[in-house]
């Protein structure tokens, strides 16, 4: 027994959940055809192990074929679905938690050109300016068709082994009926609250007759869209009353906000830099006027928060979504005592923007997730000691080193500087990205609890580490700063963007940023210099400037550069810097034309990524067994390396992360879970 509130039992309807930590409907974009299949299986059944309450899979399962899945939906219209739910749901329940779904037709959220190619669909024809289809206005057999969908979709998942399903109302096809910016019809359908209304009570109805009265069913609403001329806070608690008095619902999940855009999005799903728990007391408001269990999840990233949520009433269940992403075992370490050692969210959203940007969640900095097929989130013993020395102690060393320690390994990292993190000391200059830093504290402590001896202020060269008589050697040295290589005159005039995020330069007055590179590196060292006065241009020869960083991400970025007047060129690159009058006279080219422009500027900054910094790594290499070589079909199997090229050799020896070339801080930590897991 416990008087922790989070792991207190809840009953809703006939279901008794076993704590109030519940993962919210989300879509990892992990299915195949539209089926949970193994990968998205076990990612919730991860959760599961991990001592969850409930884990809501589906953000959406989409429930008919004129709602196109833009980002990876579960196929709910489809009846060979049912046979994949059932094993998912039967799974999640031997471990002890419940399972839902959340069902929806996205309405204008999604593209049309894709999948069957039909029409999107929405109650007028309006753009969302995220997904950009003009959709068209539905009609009266559309409307017919989509509602009895729904109920179908729902009676599938009840076959499926579900404890219940959740309806989603926010940017959706149901909240799109029901607010006045999206719904501008003038007939029974629209033209008052009441027809904006008529459209989700359909569908509730429809879904409530088909699965009966015994079965669990919600919704995840937009109680206030706060947004001139949407659902505001008086209208969204009508509708709920609505809903709730005629029987339909028996939970209700509180969102706040308008989604339409990224802008929007980042205020329903804050990201790093913004604060926890934003909607929290307007969820509170919102349970102290209705009687159905209330559920919240938004930005809700560390146990304090979910503690108080539940200790001050604000919530029945309280929604730890992607802090299960970095951490699936939160209830259980809870539970054992070990709150410590979960392992946090740093909010960097790196999950969400990857669903976009490369059809997958991933965590920036658990490269388990997602691949329970092949990566452990709990480490097992080694069956032999060995020693492991480490040289580098940035995101990519200090994830070997904690594996290794877990192992059971003798394990000594060498670090040149008198800290820990690598190129995450950088990244957190930048205040708003700060947060970061909990990649490394986590590690740093975690390292200390297995007793990995980390020695500062290290210069590893191949004498020192030969001499610690290692049996592994991982190098971990990262990489160091690179000008573009198509700068054909003055690339010694330029500084980068290392310079600017350390410290070491503070460019003024008029500043020409060349980002080559599109990353976080680049825009947040711009940033920086947007932020500190100086009138900047951001030059980049892509058709977007950060190419590589995600649309949630992007959001504080833009802010910066449109509050500070930035001017953004696409297309074009420097190829020349010269001196002129005291200041710099910078010509910029295109691939896409041989005319040339030119600027004249006080600085110019530069990205171009990083070059590995292995000068160590070849000088151990002829004294290893393996002359470096990787078994690359091992490494992906889950293997032990076992290349023997130089039988003279005194240890193993490999590179990871940057130190073999630039990459980002999830990499790293897959090069050293992969890699240092089997050793």
């Amino acid at each position: 027994m416990t008087d922790d509130p989070l792991l207190q039992p809840y009953r809703l309807k006939h279901l008794t959940l076993r704590n109030r930590v519940f993962s919210s409907s989300h879509e990892p974009a992990y299915s195949e055809g539209g089926m949970p299949t193994d990968r998205y299986r076990l990612y919730h059944v991860e959760k599961a192990k991990g001592g969850i309450g409930m884990t809501m899979t589906a953000g959406t399962a989409i429930v008919a074929e004129d709602s196109p899945p833009a980002f990876g939906n579960l196929h709910a219209y489809k009846d060979e679905i049912v046979p994949w739910i059932r094993r998912m749901t039967d799974e999640v329940h031997e471990h002890g938690a419940a399972c839902m779904i959340q069902i929806s037709h996205l309405g204008r959220r999604t593209g049309w050109a894709q999948d069957d190619w039909l029409p999107v669909v929405a109650p007028s024809p309006l753009r969302e300016p995220a997904h950009r289809s003009i959709p068209k206005e539905a009609e009266d057999w559309d409307i017919e068709r989509i509602v009895g969908k729904y109920a179908d979709a729902a009676e599938r998942m009840q076959a499926g082994g579900m404890d219940g399903i959740e309806v989603e109302a926010y940017g959706h096809l149901f909240d799109q009926f029901l607010s006045p910016l999206t719904n501008r019809r003038t007939d029974e359908w629209g033209g008052d609250d009441e027809g904006r209304l008529r459209f989700g009570w359909g569908v509730l109805s429809a879904i409530r007759d088909r699965v009966g009265s015994e079965f669990v069913v919600g919704v995840r609403m937009v109680i206030d869209e706060t947004e001139p001329g949407g659902i505001d806070t008086p209208r969204g608690l009508e509708v709920l009353r609505r809903f709730e008095e005629g029987g339909l619902i028996d939970f209700i999940n509180v969102i706040r906000g308008y989604i339409p855009h990224e802008a929007g999005l980042t205020e329903v799903i804050p990201i790093h830099g913004m604060p926890s728990v934003p909607h929290l007391d307007f969820a509170g408001m919102v349970r102290e006027h209705t009687d159905l269990t209330v559920l919240h999840a938004s930005k809700v990233d560390e146990v304090a928060s979910a503690r108080h949520a539940i200790r001050e009433g604000k919530v029945d269940l309280v929604g730890m979504t992607r802090a299960h992403i970095a951490e699936p075992h939160i209830v259980r370490k809870i539970v054992e005592g070990r709150e410590e050692e979960i392992r946090p969210c740093v909010g960097a959203t790196y999950c969400l923007d990857r669903i976009y940007e490369a059809g997958e969640a991933l965590c920036i900095h658990n490269a388990a997730t997602s691949r329970e097929q092949t990566m452990p989130h709990v480490i097992e013993p080694a069956s032999e000691r060995r020693r492991v020395v480490i040289v580098g102690a940035g995101p990519a060393g200090l994830e070997a080193a904690r594996v290794a320690g877990e192992r059971g390994h003798d394990t000594i990292v060498l670090e040149a500087m008198p800290w820990a993190g690598g190129q995450i000391n950088l990244a957190v200059r930048n205040q708003r990205r700060k947060d970061l830093q909990g990649i490394v504290d986590w590690r740093l402590a975690e390292c200390g609890r297995l007793g990995v001896d980390i020695r500062y202020d290290t210069f590893a060269d191949g004498e020192l580490v030969a001499s610690l008589d290692p049996d592994v050697v991982i190098v971990a040295t990262g990489g160091q700063p690179q000008l573009p290589p198509d700068i054909e005159e003055g690339a010694h005039r330029v500084v980068t963007s290392w310079d600017v995020l350390g410290g070491d330069v503070t460019p003024t007055g008029d500043v020409l940023f060349f980002d080559d590179n599109g990353t976080h590196s680049a825009l947040s060292a711009a940033e920086m210099i947007a932020r500190s006065g100086a009138k900047l241009e951001i030059v980049t020869p892509e058709r977007m400037f950060g190419v590589e960083v995600g649309g949630l991400n992007h959001v504080p970025y833009a802010r910066a550069f449109n509050e500070t007047n930035t001017r953004i060129t696409l297309h074009q690159r420097v190829t020349a810097v010269r001196p002129e009058a005291g200041r710099l006279c910078v010509e910029l080219g295109s691939e896409h034309t041989d005319h040339r422009d030119v600027r004249h500027v006080d600085w110019v900054v530069a990205d171009h990524g990083t070059a590995a910094l292995a000068d160590t790594y070849f000088e151990l290499r002829d004294r290893s067994t393996n002359l470096g070589a990787v078994d690359y079909a091992a490494l992906m199997e889950g293997r032990p390396q076992a290349v023997v090229r130089n039988a003279d050799g005194a240890f193993q020896l490999f590179r990871i992360g940057d130190a073999v070339a630039s990459r980002n801080i999830h990499a790293a930590a897959y090069d050293a879970l992969r890699l240092v897991k089997d050793l």
